[in-house]
């Protein structure tokens, strides 16, 4: 039986809803809708099982299925973008739109369900994304840095923002002075709130980490000088200006324990335990009262993508000499 939408919604100003798409935990990863004169579209969509809250929140919000105008993946990792075909199905005016990058994977979902196997398990992705469905490729608009989309008179501005992934955009909404990042500027979860605000960590999952263009990308998101970030992972941010140098001064850590640990005879165990400790020490700077065995089982699905990735890039710049 589907929760009542009060459970999973929320609204924000600037006609902007927060859905939480039910993903492994509560508050965890959010898909948001735009409502802009009796249009809407969607921004990131969880996974397959996440459809059918997306759907409730279009109707919550007092819009018909053909109301959708655009589903906007800000990157093809199946967390943010694996339900985008099943809702597709269900909105019969809404276009995709994509990074150029992206944009073959979710016409034909075959080789990102292969990568997903291979960092996950069959059994993992079958439980937690389902089958992904593809979209018609006619129904596909793909992005160019710098791209205006007219939604309804909102002006949408992409732009392009590796660091996270190649496939990877950010939308600017003007409306709401507010980035919609997806994972280029990282995560911050509601549980580490604490007085001084929200905590922030940079995320660094496989496979194509790439620590100098993500902090250019963070970068040029800030010379916007935007009010608010809204995070698929998790929900809006305001003090912008003090997360983005927390997240710059993150990462820094980050690329010196990649480096410290790269010759280590069990580089992975390194990594989880340099990524853990180095957690468990912002968070205890930041005010954050929850015990440590608590903090690390919130994180540690994240400490073992991060670390992987970390691996993998490390691995790069090793074949790169």
């Amino acid at each position: 039986m589907m929760p009542s939408t009060d459970s999973f919604v929320q609204s924000h100003t600037h006609g902007i809803h927060v859905i939480d798409t039910g993903f492994q935990r509560p508050r965890f990863d959010a898909s948001y809708l735009i409502v802009e004169r009796g249009r809407g579209a969607f921004v990131d969509t969880g996974t397959n099982h996440s459809v059918p809250r997306l759907l409730a929140a279009l109707e919550a919000a007092g819009l018909q299925r053909a109301d959708v105008d655009f589903v906007i993946a800000t990157h093809v990792h199946l967390d943010h973008a694996g339900g985008v075909g099943l809702l597709m199905q269900a909105l019969p005016a809404a276009r995709l739109v994509v990074h150029p990058r992206g944009a073959r994977h979710l016409i034909d979902p075959s080789q990102l369900m292969a990568g997903a196997r291979g960092v996950y398990g069959d059994e993992e992705v079958a439980r937690s994304y389902g089958e992904v469905v593809g979209v018609d490729e006619d129904r596909v608009l793909t992005t160019n840095d710098e791209m205006t989309l007219d939604f309804a008179g909102r002006a949408l501005r992409f732009i392009d923002t590796p660091g996270h992934a190649r496939h990877h955009h950010c939308i600017w909404d003007e409306r709401s002075r507010g980035f919609f990042t997806g994972d280029t500027f990282g995560l911050s979860y509601r549980e580490f709130d604490t007085g001084r605000g929200a905590w922030m960590l940079p995320t660094t999952t496989p496979v194509q980490f790439e620590p100098e263009a993500l902090r250019e990308s963070v970068r040029r998101m800030l010379a916007f000088d935007p009010q608010q970030m809204y995070l698929t992972h998790y929900g809006p941010v305001g003090s912008v200006e003090r997360l983005g140098a927390q997240f710059l001064e993150s990462l820094a850590e980050i690329v010196a324990l990649g480096h410290r640990a790269a010759g280590a005879a069990d580089r992975h165990g390194a990594l989880r335990r340099g990524l853990s400790e180095l957690y468990l020490q912002q968070l205890q700077r930041h005010g954050c009262t929850l015990p440590d065995d608590e903090v690390l089982a919130l994180l540690a699905m994240d400490i073992e993508l991060n670390a992987q990735g970390m691996g993998i890039w490390l691995d790069r710049l090793a074949s790169a000499r």
